[in-house]
């Protein structure tokens, strides 16, 4: 009975088999024929689409009223085809000139890059030329000068319009045309600090009334602000540093006068009197 029963069930799947394979077959779909407008060439689609879009330019039959160009088609392998003024072009001035179908046209003349390969040096420079000609305070802000001001030195700036400023220098910015300097002093016994631009038309001069005993270990001695470490007043300092500049100013002039006075005895050409002589 189970030897029938089995005989049977493969016998029924050997008939089913068949049938499955021929319905799974038969929804395999088949390879997809264009019917319609999609049968049309790309050129008559791209037509129609032109007279629908711009229906001003056609009359009631279908003719173009004005002159148009011709469709622009894409080949089989995807690439655009070249124009013959671009091949014209390419065969001028090389294949290099065309890229990404964009003609690209030599330069006449040589390139910025090449006149001027770091323009923000150049403006920085003539810039500088322009408001320090004579080049005496790069040189003394300058790190390649020996003499150059540095930080803790006392300097005094004076101004064009306006009262002096002493103090002692406790940061220097360099920053070409914007350099800076701050300058740490005292008024009615209160700290000031001041930033003053060096090459600003409105700072008359800067002066070093004292060097540092020793050179700093820090570029910024902000712990000066501190009671400990504040320098308070150098109002005293600047007083007998002008006094001295005074007084070998007066030195100067009175042995010039003497000279002077000298040359005119020696050589006897000193200056001539009116005619009426000394006015009473």
């Amino acid at each position: 009975m189970a030897t029938t029963i089995a005989s049977a069930a493969s016998s029924a799947t050997r008939n089913l088999i068949p049938r499955i394979t021929k319905l799974r077959a038969s929804k395999i779909p088949q390879e997809w024929k264009p019917s319609g407008p999609a049968s049309k060439k790309p050129e008559v689609l791209i037509n129609d689409m032109h007279k629908k879009l711009y229906p001003q330019l056609y009359d009631g039959e279908g003719v173009p009223t004005v002159k148009l160009e011709n469709a622009r088609i894409h080949s089989k392998n995807g690439k655009a085809k070249i124009s013959p003024k671009k091949v014209m072009l390419a065969k001028k001035y090389g294949d290099r000139l065309v890229r990404n179908r964009i003609v690209v046209y030599p330069h006449k003349s040589p390139s910025i890059k090449q006149k001027c390969p770091d323009p923000v040096a150049t403006v920085t420079q003539s810039q500088i030329a322009r408001l320090d000609p004579t080049g005496v305070r790069t040189r003394l802000f300058a790190k390649t000068n020996p003499e150059c001001a540095r930080v803790g030195d006392i300097l005094l700036v004076r101004l064009r319009s306006g009262d002096p400023f002493s103090g002692v220098c406790i940061n220097i910015r360099r920053r070409g045309v914007d350099t800076a300097i701050l300058l740490r002093g005292q008024l009615t016994r209160v700290g000031v600090e001041m930033w003053y631009k060096v090459y600003s038309p409105l700072v008359e001069g800067i002066e070093v009334v004292q060097r540092a005993a020793k050179r700093a270990r820090r570029a910024r001695l902000t712990y000066m602000r501190n009671v400990k470490h504040d320098r308070g007043s150098v109002e005293n300092i600047v007083r007998i540093y002008l006094r001295q500049k005074a007084a070998l100013g007066t030195a100067e002039g009175q042995k010039k006068k003497n000279l002077g006075g000298l040359s005119g005895v020696l050589g006897g050409t000193g200056k001539k009197r009116g005619k009426g002589g000394k006015r009473r």
